[in-house]
């Protein structure tokens, strides 16, 4: 399974105790699911948990049955009996041809643990989140501008601070970062998902610097390959034109000893020489030997 049904299968297993958590809870998947009017309600998910969750949530929030279910890659859950739909409406302080049904009721939401749980109906009906172990992105989806805008303020009151967007004419409410999605999800129950996420930014930060230490002594690599190659290229050409036996005694020394160790590092020269010098030291001949002129037999730096 993704990560995002993993959290959602976590959060399924929250008990149903507190009956006004469990009015919270519904409150949210209705205003994130496919439909919630005075003519229908309908809710269609591809959770399996979240299915088998849902008939426990409107029995314990409302004391009603759906009125009907259809099962496939989708299950979807309806309420069509007005009866049933009034008193999910009187539940929320709407009348049942209010057009309020678009906003969200902040005096349901009263209680932290109550916006915890309208917060995780919500997810559950229209969040989903990224694969944390490649970026961090966490939303909501509702269709209605207003419950988008409403939730929003109802997250800023629990400490969070998400961004609203339009797609495909759906309002789109999101977390991007790592650590606002780990207070998101165990804030409201999922603490096992929050671990999850702390889990995979802490390797990604290893990889990520392990990977910069990677490139940092590749590109150290590659310049000792450089310099290394330059000096070999004018030890030949020396040897070609003076002969290195012509060649001050240090500077013939340290040309034989570049040759037999074409690779080395600066220190790695040091340490080899007769008897081992500083890398300073080696550094300076290693000038000396770069600008030699046999014409002058002078240094030029």
């Amino acid at each position: 399974m993704s990560f995002s049904a993993d959290a959602k299968a976590e959060l399924c297993r929250i008990p149903l105790n507190k009956s006004c958590c469990a009015v919270a809870e519904a409150y949210g998947v209705l205003l994130f699911s496919y439909e919630f009017s005075a003519m229908a309600i309908r809710i269609i998910t591809g959770s399996a948990p979240f299915a088998r969750r849902l008939p426990r949530l409107m029995k314990k929030a409302f004391g009603i049955d759906f009125d009907s279910r259809a099962d496939g890659a989708k299950s979807t859950f309806a309420v069509t009996d007005p009866e049933k739909i009034r008193r999910v409406f009187s539940a929320f302080g709407y009348d049942a041809d209010s057009a309020l049904v678009s906003h969200v009721n902040f005096g349901v939401l009263e209680e932290d643990c109550c916006r915890a749980a309208f917060v995780r109906g919500a997810f559950l009906a229209g969040g989903s989140i990224t694969d944390p172990s490649k970026r961090c992105h966490l939303e909501l989806v509702t269709d209605h501008k207003n419950v988008a805008g409403e939730t929003v303020s109802v997250l800023q009151e629990m400490g969070f601070s998400p961004r609203v967007t339009l797609r495909a004419g759906h309002q789109v409410i999101y977390l991007k970062q790592s650590e606002a999605a780990e207070d998101f999800f165990t804030t409201i129950g999922a603490t096992g998902a929050a671990m999850e996420l702390m889990s995979a930014k802490v390797e990604k930060e290893m990889r990520n610097a392990i990977n910069r230490q990677i490139n940092c002594d590749s590109a150290n690599a590659d310049k000792i390959v450089s310099a290394a190659t330059a000096q070999m290229e004018r030890i030949r050409a020396l040897e070609r034109d003076v002969g290195l036996e012509n060649l001050p005694r240090d500077l013939s020394e340290l040309a034989l000893l570049r040759i037999a160790n074409p690779e080395a590092s600066l220190s790695d020269l040091a340490k080899l020489s007769d008897p081992p010098v500083s890398k300073s030291c080696i550094n300076h001949r290693l000038r000396k030997l770069m600008s030699y002129r046999p014409e002058s037999e002078k240094y030029y730096d």
